[in-house]
């Protein structure tokens, strides 16, 4: 069979798209790979149905498309992990698989990703495109709601464009979680988690398209006063994210959802939280920091 890509929502016709034809246990040739990037281009996000793979066979599709990250932002590391370092563990699970408790502080970290955000804005080399695949799913909530932020920046007022055009903010996961109120962080955390500067505006080295590059993890702007760059991160955050802008995931087990993070944010939606949900995310890393990329 071969690939084919088609829009998820025909009203929107440039955002989220559906493959069909591919195989992801099986080794991808050139001109596959080649479709999927130029879907991506196109899409921005990608929704591969069908995809009973595991670690490695997810590990293997993702190198096709640039070095992988290891998953040093997560709060468990070393023997605590429960999965491979290659692999963001994305569930609620603990390494025994059973259920985490409320108040597990694990739990409460992952919190975070509720919020709209951009995957390892907090890594002075932040991530390119995220992978991932849906082991386990409760019945009932948990969504994966995506923004486009290409249509964002298109949709900014010209006045708006020039304030922030060349705008740098700093992005750390000790902003995003504080947000929430976590603030348990031990000084190793504190350490390896300082604020790292990304552009505000980004242009896809593909497209040229520009797009707001916005993050909970951002939390300030160089030059400005915290509460004013604040305020106004605030209030790009909720044009870009209103529902024109935005399509919600709505997962069935072995989905793989594929997306761009320099031309999108995303966040999770909440379920019952005493059910199993367990997800494996692939990160394949940017080729530089934001600073270091053309304007």
């Amino acid at each position: 069979m071969t690939l084919a890509i088609r829009p998820a929502n025909p009203s929107r016709p440039d955002f989220v798209g559906e493959v069909s034809g591919a195989d992801l246990r099986q080794p991808l040739g050139p001109a596959e790979v080649a479709a999927i990037e130029a879907g991506m281009d196109r899409y921005a996000v990608l929704v591969f149905r069908n995809q009973d793979i595991n670690d490695q066979q997810q590990i293997v599709f993702s190198r096709n498309f640039g070095e992988l990250e290891l998953a040093t932002g997560d709060l468990a590391q070393g023997q605590a992990r429960r999965l491979s370092m290659e692999i963001n563990d994305i569930s609620n699970l603990e390494r025994d698989g059973s259920v985490m408790a409320r108040d597990d502080r694990k739990r409460l970290f992952g919190l975070g990703n509720m919020l709209w955000h951009s995957d390892s804005s907090f890594k002075a080399t932040p991530a390119k495109y995220s992978l991932l695949s849906a082991r386990v799913i409760p019945e009932g909530g948990g969504n994966t709601e995506f923004a486009d932020m290409r249509a964002a920046w298109d949709a900014l007022d010209e006045e708006t464009r020039a304030l922030v055009r060349d705008l740098i903010c700093e992005h750390s996961q000790i902003y995003s979680r504080g947000v929430l109120g976590f603030t348990d962080f031990t000084p190793e955390e504190l350490a390896k988690w300082q604020p790292v500067p990304q552009r505000l505006v980004r242009r896809h080295p593909s497209t040229g398209r520009l797009s707001l590059f916005l993050s909970s993890h951002a939390g300030a702007i160089r030059g400005w006063p915290v509460p004013e760059a604040r305020a106004l991160l605030r209030d790009l955050t909720e044009h870009a994210t209103q529902r024109e802008f935005v399509h919600a995931h709505v997962w069935r087990p072995h989905d793989l959802v594929m997306w761009d993070n320099r031309a999108t944010m995303h966040r999770a939606r909440r379920y019952d939280a005493t059910k199993v949900r367990d997800l494996h995310r692939t990160t394949v890393a940017d080729v530089a920091p934001t600073l270091e990329q053309a304007a």
